[in-house]
């Protein structure tokens, strides 16, 4: 029987201020980062950063009245989430046009594969 603790971080209960995320772990320490670290909690209500859960047996938390989900890992190694650029009123995102062998793990990052007639149009247009 392995009655060795785990190594892995795990936050056993979490607080926020008005400028901090503070985590305290299961190991006994507490850490912190800046609340503008995540742009969804600096914009959310007091209402809606109170109502979180923990998540992954404490490796992360869940605030899902914004979709935010930070993880021990990330305040550990300093990762801020990034805001999304947004674009202006009325305009799309220009087409990806990737080749069809484009592997699974990259289209679950988002490339998009378009249909054979689709490359054709895009192409004819272009001429």
């Amino acid at each position: 029987m392995n009655t060795a603790a785990s190594s892995d971080p795990r936050i056993q209960d979490v607080r926020l201020t008005e400028d901090e995320i503070i985590a305290h772990l299961v190991d006994g320490r507490v850490i912190s980062v800046p609340l503008a670290w995540s742009w969804r909690l600096s914009e959310a209500t007091p209402k809606q950063r109170a109502n979180f859960r923990l998540i992954g047996s404490g490796q992360g938390v869940h605030w899902p009245d914004v979709d935010e989900d930070i993880s021990v890992e990330g305040m550990l190694h300093g990762i801020p989430a990034h805001r999304p650029r947004s674009r202006p009123a009325g305009t799309r995102a220009p087409l990806a046009i990737t080749n069809r062998r484009t592997s699974v793990s990259s289209r679950r990052a988002g490339s998009v594969v378009p249909k054979p007639e689709a490359v054709a149009r895009a192409a004819d247009t272009q001429r």
